[in-house]
């Protein structure tokens, strides 16, 4: 399950008919709401078991720690500058005519927009959240050329405003002309994917109307550690070499790289032939796609565009998700849609595709090393 969980009745979660949810963080006021989620109902390393995984109802969240192109504005780039506190002031609205395009002169409006926070904070903040669950994964994260911010909240707004909404969000309030530029939006997206690589942990990664420009930032992060083919024997000897595990700060001991061991591209919108770019062989990214029906456009006759880009990717790198945030009944008919629809389009039976989508999702989070093979 991709994005905040601003409407999410944790109470209902223990109740669902899915084995196990993963929550995402995506702006300032909602990282703690994820964390303290993980720690009420959390996937724990000590709750998993051998073969199917037992999955119990009172820990079946795996939260996601991260900074959605959204809200990247709010973030600013301290990695040149001596400011290491939020900006305010003159620094703010700097920071705001710097990266929002095109640049706004309205000076109240950059003033009423949130304080800016350091990168390198949320950048250490987060690793904190990564070595205190180490099942957590990061996202949601991304890149978005469609987006436009919305006005700052007014008092009347806050006075109106749901009790139980998290501050910060969208809302359905009035967008501005201005979106984040994409090399600002760019530099929050590679700082968090640097981190996964050195923590080892799996991304969720949003992109709208930047497939190219997306694929270009990815593949810079592993830009000289592109795969060769392997020998023959080469092959048999990685087949028998032992997974990865974690160290206690929550880091895999197979060592630190720039970019994340495992990405998917979540309700994947592109097309069946940017699956194949993804899926060059030199790539030593996993990369997955997930789809759902609240964002992907299914066609009636099952020949559409998701339905082709479904077909091109492989068995074991397809991943389901509701990209809903309120938990309970609802959510579970998403993601049962979205089942039925993939193993139609697949010609899955239907209980073998569900064990496949398990088990993909098991090894895109970690949680096993081997890769499945096409359901029967």
């Amino acid at each position: 399950m991709a994005g905040t969980i601003e409407a999410l009745p944790l109470q209902a979660i223990p109740s669902m008919r899915a084995k196990v949810l993963t929550v995402m963080a995506t702006r300032a006021a909602d990282q703690h709401l994820v964390a303290d989620a993980a720690a009420m109902i959390g996937v724990k390393p000590t709750d998993l078991g051998s073969g199917d995984n037992k999955w119990s109802n009172e820990n079946k969240i795996v939260p996601a720690f991260g900074w959605h192109p959204w809200f990247s504005h709010q973030m600013f780039d301290d990695s040149a500058t001596s400011d290491s506190d939020t900006l305010t002031g003159h620094g703010k609205v700097v920071h705001y005519q710097r990266v929002l395009t095109p640049k706004p002169d309205d000076r109240d409006l950059l003033l009423a927009l949130p304080d800016p926070i350091p990168l390198s904070s949320f950048i250490e903040q987060t690793r904190c959240y990564l070595k205190q669950y180490p099942l957590a994964l990061i996202g949601e994260v991304g890149l978005d050329k469609s987006c436009r911010i919305p006005i700052p909240s007014s008092h009347e707004h806050q006075r109106d405003r749901a009790a139980d909404a998290t501050p910060g969000g969208r809302e359905g309030k009035p967008l501005t002309p201005y979106r984040v530029n994409m090399s600002h939006q760019q530099l929050v997206l590679v700082a968090q994917l640097r981190l996964a690589g050195e923590m080892q942990r799996a991304v969720s990664c949003h992109g709208v109307q930047a497939h190219g420009v997306l694929f270009d930032t990815l593949a810079s992060t592993w830009k000289g550690y592109e795969r060769r083919k392997l020998s023959k024997r080469e092959r048999k000897l990685q087949e028998v070499q032992p997974a990865d595990g974690l160290d206690s700060g929550g880091t895999s001991t197979g060592g630190a790289k720039p970019y994340p061991p495992r990405l998917c591209l979540h309700s994947f919108s592109g097309t069946a032939e940017t699956v194949k770019q993804y899926l060059v062989p030199s790539i030593p990214c996993e990369i997955y796609f997930s789809f759902s029906t609240t964002i992907n456009g299914w066609s009636d006759d099952g020949q559409g565009k998701v339905e082709t880009a479904v077909r091109a990717v492989p068995d074991g790198r397809l991943l389901i998700e509701s990209d809903m945030d309120c938990a309970g009944n609802d959510m579970d008919a998403h993601l049962e849609q979205v089942i039925r629809k993939v193993c139609s389009v697949k010609q899955w039976d239907l209980e073998a595709g569900v064990k496949q989508l398990g088990s993909n999702w098991m090894r895109f989070v970690g949680l096993s090393t081997t890769e499945s093979q096409a359901a029967p």
